[in-house]
């Protein structure tokens, strides 16, 4: 009595799951599914984010070394682009002040995204 019972579970999950298994309708064939679709934006040829001050403020060197004179001040407000590297340090020209220098990539710095594609 008890095989009979599993025989038939086993058959009536079996017809269950036959819809599950059958062809799509031609209609739907033609539509790009989620597996296909191409995305419109694609985290790895996304533009790099841009530097940003992670402190309240940094000090503009003559050179890349925290021993050289000081030049002035880029604050967190201020705007700024980064034109070079030099290990850990950045050559930035302060668009606020017009002050061009190093800055050190410890307090200025990307930050990153991850990419979860």
């Amino acid at each position: 009595m008890r095989s009979t019972r599993i025989a038939i579970s086993a058959a009536m999950l079996g017809t269950l799951a036959l819809p599950a298994l059958s062809a799509t309708p031609a209609s739907a064939a033609t539509e790009p599914t989620a597996a296909t679709a191409t995305p419109a934006v694609s985290c790895h040829n996304l533009p790099p984010l841009p530097y940003t001050v992670h402190t309240n403020a940094v000090t503009i060197r003559s050179k890349a070394s925290s021993k050289s004179t000081a030049l002035g001040v880029l604050y967190k407000s201020h705007k700024f682009s980064v034109s070079k590297k030099s290990g850990n340090w950045l050559y930035i020209t302060d668009k606020t002040t017009g002050v061009k220098g190093w800055v050190s990539g410890t307090y200025v710095y990307r930050d990153v995204r991850m990419c979860l594609d």
